[in-house]
């Protein structure tokens, strides 16, 4: 879940929004989320001395929630109207 307290979002703001404000296309959002992965790579490796494979592993498991929470906050709803314009697919669901 992306939720930190809102006293700990201050030190991220600022530059999360000038970051953010500059991304015009998929690559460019691809890349800024690589290099804050890499980046958090590095960092762990320099305060522990080695990345293992829990580091990967957990760090696989924040993408897919944050994946996962697009979807049920954005994509979800989304879907749920364009059911109701466009009519269901699934078996059973009228």
């Amino acid at each position: 879940m992306p939720y930190i307290d809102e006293n700990e979002r201050d030190k991220f703001e600022k530059d999360l929004n000038q970051i953010s404000h500059n991304i015009l296309t998929m690559g460019e959002m691809n890349y800024c989320i690589s290099t804050i992965v890499s980046n958090f790579l590095e960092r762990i490796d320099e305060i522990e001395g080695k990345v293992g494979y829990h580091h990967y592993n957990q760090l696989i498991g924040v993408l897919e929630c944050a994946k996962l929470e697009l979807y049920r906050r954005l994509i979800a709803p989304y879907e749920d109207v364009k059911i109701i314009d466009d009519g269901d697919v699934y078996f059973g669901q009228e």
